[in-house]
């Protein structure tokens, strides 16, 4: 089995809803089934392992300069070496690293603040809880869903790229998005369409079930600016709960914005953005008692 595979089951055996492990397994997955990951580094993501298995994990989910750990209290006495491997091996050209660590995971952060880091930024991560929301907003007239098993992937990218505020080609054309559904554990088949009449695509709500953990991770979700403040999200995530409630989900991501609160998401988790100032340019050199993944171990799944 690829290294990937391990890791997201490790992440999977470790999952808490907090993140007092580290992220959630399609969090890690869906960034490197994107375009916009660097997968150009990946081999200086680190793995520890003992007699059991794999232990701690250390990786950046868009590139250099920034570092986090998937790592249980069992193993907390990993941490000071996975910050070095980060310091190490994670900064970016000009020297920069940013740590992200999930609130929860308190040794971590206290590792962090005792080497001079300081948090700069605090982002919090609604999550829909199937047990006390109840979601029940339906499509404006004029607009239909989509099977998106049936979908035109190609309508489909312009109108996500569009629907993230960008202009032009969309980077990576229609292959992005097919590279994406092929990704291990990708249900592209979940994903909630909403489209006019005339049949351009105008909403989409991506979604990354994990059955094990009764997980729907969603992402992404975006709104071409054209047919925005017309409920058109809030319409594909009631539809979305109702399909994954069938399913047997317990919980749905969100995101950032008060746009969740607003619909029944509560409070989740939060990542805290860590830095410090560092004068010392960067030392690239191989840890010694770990393994790292090679890239093309994933590139070669996909």
């Amino acid at each position: 089995m690829c290294d990937f595979c391990d890791v997201y089951n490790f992440m999977l055996k470790r999952f808490a809803l907090d993140c007092a492990n580290g992220c959630y397994p399609p969090f890690f997955e869906y960034a490197l089934a994107t375009p916009w990951s660097d997968k150009s580094q990946n081999h200086r993501f680190a793995i520890w392992e003992d007699q059991d298995g794999m232990a701690a994990f250390c990786w950046y989910e868009s590139g250099l300069g920034e570092a986090f750990f998937n790592v249980a209290d069992s193993h907390s006495f990993l941490i000071p070496e996975m910050v070095d491997h980060a310091e190490r091996r994670l900064r970016d050209s000009q020297g920069k690293l940013r740590l992200k660590v999930f609130e929860r995971q308190e040794k971590v952060l206290a590792e962090a603040l005792r080497r001079g880091y300081r948090v700069v930024d605090r982002e919090e991560q609604a999550i829909l809880d199937f047990s006390t929301a109840r979601l029940n907003d339906s499509l404006p007239e004029g607009y239909a869903f989509e099977i998106a098993s049936q979908c035109d992937v190609e309508q489909l990218v312009d109108m996500t790229w569009r629907g993230f505020d960008n202009s032009g080609a969309p980077y990576g054309g229609v292959e992005r998005e097919y590279h994406t559904y092929a990704a291990p554990h990708a249900t592209p088949e979940l994903g909630v369409i909403v489209k006019t009449q005339a049949g351009e695509y105008v909403c989409y709500a991506g979604m990354w079930w994990v059955p094990e953990i009764k997980l729907a991770y969603l992402e992404p979700l975006c709104t071409v600016p054209e047919h925005r403040g017309k409920g058109l999200a809030r319409a594909a995530l009631t539809e979305m709960y109702r399909k994954m409630a069938k399913l047997g989900a317990t919980h749905m991501t969100g995101g950032a914005i008060q746009f969740y609160y607003e619909i029944g998401y509560q409070p989740g988790y939060a990542v805290l953005h860590l830095e410090k100032e560092r004068a010392n340019r960067p030392v690239f050199c191989l840890p010694s008692k770990h393994r790292s993944i090679h890239g093309d171990n994933f590139l070669n799944m996909v």
